[in-house]
């Protein structure tokens, strides 16, 4: 597949961390090299992009600052991450949440009641994610029937060169105990990507995901029916490029790489 132009793609789905950049815990991380060009050349070629991040640590204005830190140049409001979905559903539905978030994300949720909790928002909570905070989730959970709400379903990410375990496998664990099934707003849902489409006002078969989760990014994007691109950066392996279900529509070194692609002529 040498040219996405001829393909009709007008728009991009992007995750942020370990595609446009690498992450770590001191500082705002790194550019990953090409990806501020990257973002600042399909803009100028008219190509519509959101970033779509499960990013959960920060609030999307921090995230924001960071990124604006890096040399990036992006409106705040094109960046999606899964709280403001969160944070809409429950408005929506009137819901009471139990928050087991990262503290610096408990902004996003400010105004909500969260007297007598009727539904539980996991967020990548890091150190928080203690066997006290998981019980009192799973008592809620399973003996209230509170309604369980997980800010993605990542199984892991890289920070600081690290492997590091995301929300997912502790939201796995909540509903293996409880016999329920996580409403997830964030990647891999469905409906996560289709609010992206949704905000670029195009169709599936006009857009590519590009992300470096071939799970989440690239096997979500594609059960919504989008097209799906891993990079060869970030939390990517070799192993990822023959996974057992999930068959990326196109590999590539890194976003520079889909870029060129994209805008080939």
């Amino acid at each position: 597949m040498s040219n996405f132009k001829s393909l009709g793609v007008k728009g991009v789905l992007c995750d942020i961390t370990g595609v446009l950049k690498e992450s770590n815990t001191t500082d705002d991380g790194q550019a990953i090299q090409g990806s501020i060009e990257g973002i600042e050349r399909l803009v100028a070629a008219g190509i519509k992009i959101k970033f779509v991040t499960n990013e959960s640590q920060i609030t999307r204005r921090e995230l924001h600052q960071k990124l604006i830190r890096l040399g990036f140049s992006m409106p705040e409001d094109s960046i999606m991450p899964p709280a403001f979905a969160a944070r809409s559903l429950i408005e929506k539905e009137n819901l009471r949440p139990h928050l087991l978030v990262h503290d610096d994300v408990l902004q996003d949720f400010e105004g909500l009641n969260t007297e007598d909790p009727n539904c539980v928002v996991l967020g990548d909570a890091v150190e928080k994610f203690t066997y006290n905070n998981l019980n009192t989730v799973f008592r809620l959970v399973k003996e209230k029937q509170c309604r369980l709400i997980s800010l993605g379903k990542g199984k892991y990410y890289r920070e600081d060169g690290q492997l590091t375990l995301d929300v997912g496998p502790f939201t796995a664990a909540v509903e293996f105990a409880s016999d329920q099934t996580a409403l997830v707003c964030g990647k891999p849902d469905k409906a996560f990507f289709q609010a992206g489409l949704d905000c670029l006002g195009l169709t599936a078969d006009e857009a590519v995901m590009v992300g470096d989760d071939v799970v989440s990014d690239v096997g979500g994007a594609q059960n919504a029916g989008i097209r799906g691109v891993l990079v060869r950066t970030g939390k990517y392996t070799t192993q990822d490029e023959s996974h057992p279900t999930v068959k990326p529509h196109l590999i590539v070194d890194n976003f520079k790489a889909l870029v060129d692609l994209i805008l080939a002529t």
